[in-house]
């Protein structure tokens, strides 16, 4: 008897097969890495502010270079932006390992190998992203999608749960050098992602005027710079709560760095629900839905200030990652819908710019923050801008009508202008 291997789905791809097993390797990685370096930092008798610091180091060359690596992502082959970016992220986490690992650590130095890790995530995000919607087609984009999501947030629970487990066990410095290993492995795969489906592209006029080409397509899309500029202060703040904040919550009333990687691990599970229901259900109005979906986001931080028990922060983690999973797999959906391949990274770059770009500013005043007001007040903070900002993108008329319309159906013009009433419309 002969055993038939199983036919892949139309959608899963080489390069789509590639590029999900890569995330999967560099987020089993980077999970734990996440929390070894917060407590590398504690380790080496760092206060809340200098976890502060090391976390701004990170983001602010990722906030600087993220425009450029779009553009350069959008100009050469994107797989080469992502595998050079893998092989500095790879040297700069196994550097910053064998510092920890010898009790050589110092903040200038953990602050420096953070940086560079920031700038290689600023030149991949924008090429990962732009690869990933050009590989996807056909009415199967939203399970994709899903799919994508649920296998690399399905990796993220391992990575933080056996992180927060290696850290307790062994230190932080061991999860650093598995997550320099990821990042080589992963590159390795990327080497081999297949750009020949993508067009040509056409001889610009350098990299400042690709650089306007994607403010406008940017500029011109309410439902776009107005979701990028809530999440501006959604990703701060609760990028503060979780980098700074949840570790000395978690060192001072939940036990230490094992429950801390329980209550992400379980947020990572409610990542995989997430995605398991978007690839059944296929909301027809995308950011509505996907909007609504952000509210629960302000459940963690509220979490942490009571603070509740391990298993009740688990449970509001759990919660909140299911309902961004929703937004996530609208929210690149509404991407592929709606922008041009030729500018998928670009218009992908000043969606991250935008996003993170809050993100050094709170993360470095987490500290001080907590110092005049205290951890409890910082952390109803969080929350209730999570919830203001959210409430105030629901008034922009785009993102409460924006529907999903057939495969192969294009908005009009450069803005999406089809009639309103259509069924194939942008907005319905």
């Amino acid at each position: 008897m002969t055993f038939r291997r199983p036919a892949r789905p139309s959608w899963a791809g080489r390069n789509y097969t590639l590029l999900t097993a890569a995330a999967v390797v560099t987020n089993l990685g980077s999970h734990g890495a996440l929390i070894a370096a917060a407590f590398a930092v504690l380790q080496s008798g760092g206060s809340g502010g200098d976890v502060g610091l090391v976390a701004a180091a990170r983001t602010l060359p990722l906030v600087l270079f993220l425009l450029v690596g779009g553009a350069l992502a959008d100009r050469i082959p994107r797989h080469r932006v992502m595998v050079a970016a893998n092989a500095l992220n790879c040297l700069s986490q196994a550097v910053f390992a064998v510092l920890v690992l010898t009790g050589e650590a110092r903040l200038w130095q953990m602050m420096l190998l953070s940086a560079l890790g920031g700038t290689g995530q600023a030149f991949f995000n924008p090429a990962a992203e732009g690869m990933l919607l050009s590989t996807v087609s056909g009415e199967q984009a939203n399970r994709a999608f899903a799919l994508f999501r649920m296998s690399m947030n399905g990796a993220g629970i391992g990575g933080a749960a056996l992180g927060g487990a290696m850290i307790a066990a062994l230190g932080p410095g061991w999860v650093l050098a598995v997550d320099a290993a990821a990042f080589a492995v992963a590159g390795a795969m990327r080497a081999f992602l297949d750009v020949s489906h993508v067009p040509e592209r056409e001889p610009g006029g350098g990299l400042l005027s690709d650089l306007r080409e994607g403010w406008q397509e940017f500029i011109t899309r309410p439902w776009l710079w107005s979701i990028v500029l809530q999440f501006s202060v959604v990703v701060a703040v609760v990028g503060a709560a979780e980098s700074v904040y949840g570790p000395l919550v978690a060192r001072d009333e939940l036990g230490g760095a094992g429950p801390w990687g329980l209550a992400l691990g379980a947020f990572g599970v409610g990542t995989i629900a997430g995605a398991v229901l978007m690839m059944r259900w296929k909301p027809r109005r995308l950011l509505l839905v996907g909007t609504l979906c952000v509210f629960p986001l302000a459940l963690p931080s509220a979490a942490l200030a009571v603070p509740v028990p391990a298993w009740a922060l688990c449970a509001v983690m759990f919660v909140s990652g299911t309902a961004i999973e929703v937004f996530g797999v609208s929210w690149m959906a509404t991407m592929h819908q709606e922008i041009p391949e030729e500018k998928f990274s670009r218009v992908s770059a000043y969606d991250w710019f935008g996003s993170v770009s809050m993100l050094p500013l709170a993360t470095a005043l987490a500290g001080p923050v907590e110092s005049l007001v205290g951890r409890t007040a910082a952390l109803w903070g969080c929350a209730g801008l999570v919830v203001a900002v959210t409430a105030a993108v629901l008034l922009v008329p785009d993102v409460r009508r924006m529907t999903r319309r057939p495969a192969g159906v294009k908005a009009g013009g450069a803005a999406g202008s089809a009639d309103a009433e259509s069924p194939v419309g942008r907005l319905g």
